[in-house]
């Protein structure tokens, strides 16, 4: 397989501003509903994902990283709800949770574009580099949004390309093959002679070569 190219800053920003661009046509429906086959509502996992992209920059940021543990954010948590860091006041509507994901992908990009290539720090599937936590955030934004769309009846259909870049960095296993590829590789779709996973990886450390 053929490098596809490096994840970047650039790429966390894409995929925050597509989701947002996709998600806001649903505003005035029921966010409260299931997300896909996931426990979490559409609400709190849109707050899951923001919250990923807050500690991946969190991580990202720190002067003396953390090899062995996240920096150590306190949380909140509902029963079979997500644990967040990073959640949006109810009164602010959909459009205050889609600014808490647009600033939290901001963070994420931010952090990422300046942080020096030969930084790392933990993550419990690899102790990363800049570029690791990039790809991390990407796959947060665009798996789960394909979850959030499938709760309100939305099409995602992300480009084959930014895919591919995410794949090649931390699915050494799975085909470059775009969007379709990404769902097989994060336990969501079938490939043809490759059924769906039920338990799923990814690799955060760097490729080798």
């Amino acid at each position: 397989m053929t490098n596809p190219g490096p994840v970047t800053s650039a790429d966390v920003r894409l995929a925050t501003d597509l989701a947002i661009t996709a998600l806001e046509p649903a505003a005035d429906r029921d966010w409260q509903v299931p997300a896909g086959d996931l426990t979490w509502t559409v609400w709190e996992t849109v707050e899951h994902i923001a919250d990923d992209l807050f500690a991946y920059a969190g991580q990202v940021a720190a002067r003396r990283p953390a090899l062995k543990a996240y920096v150590p954010f306190g949380y909140r948590r509902r029963p079979d709800g997500p644990a967040l860091t990073v959640y949006a006041q109810p009164d602010a509507g959909v459009a205050g949770l889609l600014d808490v994901l647009d600033a939290s992908g901001g963070l994420l990009a931010a952090q990422v574009q300046v942080a020096p290539r030969q930084a790392r720090a933990f993550h419990p599937m690899g102790v990363a580099d800049p570029e690791g936590f990039a790809a991390m955030g990407v796959v947060e934004v665009l798996a789960h949004t394909h979850d959030v769309a499938a709760g309100l009846g939305l099409p995602w259909n992300p480009p084959d390309d930014l895919c591919d870049r995410v794949l090649w960095r931390i699915f050494p296993q799975a085909p470059l093959d775009g969007w379709a590829a990404l769902l097989w590789a994060t336990g969501r779709a079938e490939l043809p002679g490759r059924p769906r996973q039920r338990e799923w990886r990814w690799y955060a450390a760097p490729r080798e070569g």
